[in-house]
């Protein structure tokens, strides 16, 4: 995500590090390249010169503090401009009601109905509410499958009317149906085309008027750059939404959306979406995603994933194992199991600070722990409680039962066994910190 953009302004900033005071001309310098980096990532070039335009007017107007240097102090000001320009600050999300109702606009292909389940496994998961899923897309039958099939992976419920061709009259059927069954959210996946048309407006703007939704979020596929902001601004012309969400943050995006599209329509970014695991849906936080566009990773969103997989009572016994050094090859796959939901792994290995620019080149694909998981997979319950008794023959029966070398899996027992030894290290640690654990 926005490593082009990123790499463009750590190039921009090397124009006034290492300098002994800021000047006009060290300044002039780097504002003209972090407008090009601006440009290059699609951003409107009006948004980029005034972005640019009070970046300069900061840098110029500072006296330089003597423990700061000129490059920390631009980084500094760009960071805080970035975090303006994409809203200052989390928007709220309301889902308070009777039950609240959230519907779901944009174009096809924008990633509408995927954002919908994770939208109501998150309220599902991290807000203990009890939602339901509708499906008021009546031209695309493939929706109301697609809606049922992510319906099934949450455990949510979904609302569909195949033989009714009336989305007004769906929501409505839906919304009694709600509250006859104490569903408190529902969420409603309306219709897309592939460009703005009346027909669309007028559907979505209907369904507006009938329900009076607490939250419209109009979704929007970040790759799409600045079309997508365009359509938004159409968009949020008739219907008055209340927030964006972007899409698919994983693909090759420049980033012109999420630095213009608040400025353009002035309204918030809520949340972001990347990849098709359910899991993979944040709440949208301007300071982070700057920090991310700038190189620092973002490690508070990395254990709020975490947090949101991890039990803590797992956590615990997981914990009380470790130090008793009883570490074994089951605790070590459910741990590869919930890592594994926490999203894309070259995304959460960009969360960590300066690993964003070591990772650029370097594609970590979802299937980096099947070797390890095909290895485990094939011992006896026995064998991965009692690691111990894994003999040279049990290791022999092992490899041919996953298809692997059997030098791959002396590979996998060493480094195992590297790693019991530095848990077994840990013992004498006071305390030892737990990711997983909920606040």
């Amino acid at each position: 995500m926005f490593e082009n953009l990123s790499e463009k302004i750590a190039s921009a900033f090397k124009q006034i590090k290492g300098e002994g005071r800021i000047s006009d001309l060290n300044v002039a310098n780097t504002v003209k390249d972090i407008r090009k980096a601006l440009l290059d990532a699609d951003v409107n070039f009006k948004i980029a010169k005034e972005f640019t335009d009070k970046v300069k007017e900061k840098a110029m107007g500072q006296k330089v503090l003597t423990a700061v240097s000129p490059g920390q102090l631009m980084i500094k000001i760009v960071q805080d401009e970035l975090t303006e320009l994409m809203g200052g600050q989390a928007s709220g999300f309301n889902a308070t009601g009777n039950p609240a109702i959230i519907l779901i606009a944009g174009l096809q292909g924008s990633g509408k109905t995927t954002f919908s389940g994770k939208l109501a496994n998150y309220l599902k998961t991290q807000k203990g509410k009890s939602p339901l899923l509708v499906a008021a897309d009546v031209y695309r039958p493939a929706a109301i499958d697609q809606l049922k099939v992510l319906g099934g992976q949450i455990g949510v419920d979904v609302y569909a009317e195949p033989e009714n061709k009336d989305p007004r009259a769906i929501a409505e059927n839906a919304l009694k149906q709600a509250k006859a069954t104490n569903k408190n959210v529902i969420i409603i996946d309306t219709a897309g085309r592939l460009a703005v048309d009346e027909v669309m407006m007028n559907e979505v703007a209907g369904l507006k008027a009938a329900l009076q939704p607490q939250e419209i979020l109009f979704v929007v596929d970040s790759m799409t750059g600045q079309d997508a902001v365009n359509t938004a601004k159409a968009f949020n012309e008739r219907l008055d939404f209340t927030g964006v969400v972007l899409t698919k943050l994983d693909g090759d995006t420049r980033g012109g959306a999420a630095l213009s599209i608040k400025y353009t329509v002035q309204k918030p970014i809520k949340f972001i979406s990347s990849g098709e695991k359910m899991e993979t849906l944040d709440v949208f936080h301007p300071d982070r995603m700057a920090q991310r566009i700038l190189g620092m990773g973002d490690i508070a969103s990395l254990v709020e994933r975490a947090q949101a997989q991890f039990d803590d009572e797992q956590a615990k016994k997981l914990e009380k194992k470790i130090r008793k050094n009883q570490f074994d090859f089951q605790d070590f796959l459910d741990q590869l199991q919930q890592i594994k939901k926490m999203g894309n792994l070259k995304d959460l290995m960009g969360m960590i600070p300066g690993m964003g620019k070591a990772m650029k080149d370097i594609d970590i694909s979802d299937d980096a722990f099947k070797g390890v998981e095909s290895i485990i997979s094939s011992m006896t319950p026995f064998e991965r409680s009692n690691p111990d008794v894994i003999d040279l023959k049990r290791k022999q029966r092992i490899a041919k039962g996953c298809g692997r070398d059997m030098n791959e899996v002396n590979q996998f027992f060493k480094q195992f066994e590297q790693m019991k030894q530095m848990m077994k290290g840990m013992n004498n640690m006071p305390a030892m910190p737990r990711m997983g654990g909920r606040r």
